[in-house]
């Protein structure tokens, strides 16, 4: 490279200046200049190209800290959707799981309904298959209550009396003078004192019940008798070609006369009962008797009510001073007696001193 400032000089060979012409050397010097402008001329290109590309390298470091920032901004933006992908995948499955749960516990309500309803169903399949009894029209009447019988036993103490009388109004005033001497004779007497007779009735009585699945009843029985009865329908119900099984225990019931066969297993008693009529050699004949579903039932709600009877009365402090035969009629002749306040008794029972008895009340109506 040549530098236009520097100054150069020719060294000419003697052989060589001899030959060579002075036009040749200037020839040769226009070359040389020319050469060394042409040199300076692409010296200056080349800066003017190198600039360029300085320049060229600045643009693209600028756009590549552009992209590398774009970059990451991006790559910042793809790890945030991730975690929010994430954070709902996490969301979607907790979602998820409530939702089996809520399935689960649908699928359990409906098993309770379906079994709440199966159970329905079985009760009205055992109301519409109740033994059958004549039912006779009595009259109407102004409730629509259900009536029950009440049937109480009144657990007496000794030295205590029940006095019935068939006036209210005496055992009203009874009640009243509290307290009575009654004469034994000789000059002798006992203090007795006259109380109400208080009893717990129920006034409202909530039964659960079900179809025992071991159990069944049957009625429109002949009458006969009992242990005879009872013998035939456990042969006859335990054997397999009647649809019977073992049998664990059979026994009447006194108040309907029907009998209640209990099974050792627990799936005989449903396929008598779908049923329903069956012959069994009864007296010499095959009868025709009624085999239906029987019911276990559960109290889960009692109220109750305090009843005053009011034409009993209790007599209490009742000494052991002679025979309880002869003390009774003592009692009774004394009660009797209007000039004691008494009237005319329906019924007296006397429970001496030591001595454990009960009494009966049926159909008791509150004061």
């Amino acid at each position: 490279m040549f530098n236009d400032e520097e100054d150069f000089s020719l060294v000419v060979d003697e052989k060589t200046a001899s030959k060579d012409s002075l036009e040749d050397i200037k020839a040769s010097i226009d070359r040389y200049k020319r050469r060394h402008e042409q040199l300076i001329q692409e010296q200056q290109e080349l800066r003017v190209l190198t600039e360029q590309q300085r320049e060229t390298t600045r643009e693209f470091r600028r756009r590549s800290d552009r992209l590398l920032q774009d970059l990451e901004k991006d790559q910042r933006s793809y790890e945030q959707q991730i975690e929010d992908r994430k954070a709902e995948a996490v969301l979607m499955q907790q979602e998820e799981k409530e939702l089996l749960k809520e399935i689960q516990r649908v699928e359990e309500a409906l098993k309770e309904e379906e079994a709440q309803n199966q159970h329905l169903q079985q009760q009205v399949e055992v109301f519409t298959a109740v033994p059958e009894r004549p039912v006779v029209f009595v009259g109407t009447k102004g409730s629509n209550a259900f009536q029950m019988k009440s049937r109480v036993v009144y657990p007496m103490e000794g030295g205590t009396a029940l006095v019935t009388f068939e006036d209210e109004v005496v055992a009203s005033r009874i009640l009243d003078m509290k307290e009575h001497r009654v004469a034994l004779g000789s000059e002798c007497s006992i203090a007795l004192e006259a109380r109400r007779v208080q009893l717990v009735l129920p006034q409202l009585v909530e039964i659960d019940s079900e179809v025992s699945p071991r159990h069944i009843l049957i009625s429109n029985l002949p009458k006969m008798e009992t242990e005879t009865l009872l013998n035939k329908l456990e042969i006859h119900f335990s054997k397999k070609r009647h649809g019977g099984g073992e049998v664990e225990k059979c026994e009447l019931l006194p108040d309907s006369e029907d009998v209640v066969i209990t099974f050792v297993e627990s799936d005989v008693a449903r396929g008598l009962t779908e049923r329903e009529h069956h012959q069994v050699e009864l007296q010499r004949t095959r009868q025709s008797v009624r085999v239906t579903p029987f019911l276990n039932g559960t109290i889960t709600g009692l109220q109750t009510r305090v009843a005053v009877c009011r034409r009993t009365v209790l007599l209490t402090g009742i000494p052991g001073v002679m025979e309880p035969e002869s003390l009774l009629d003592l009692l009774e002749i004394h009660f009797q007696r209007k000039a004691n306040g008494g009237g005319e008794i329906e019924a007296f029972l006397y429970n001496p001193p030591g001595g454990r008895s009960s009494a009966l009340f049926e159909g008791v109506s509150a004061a």
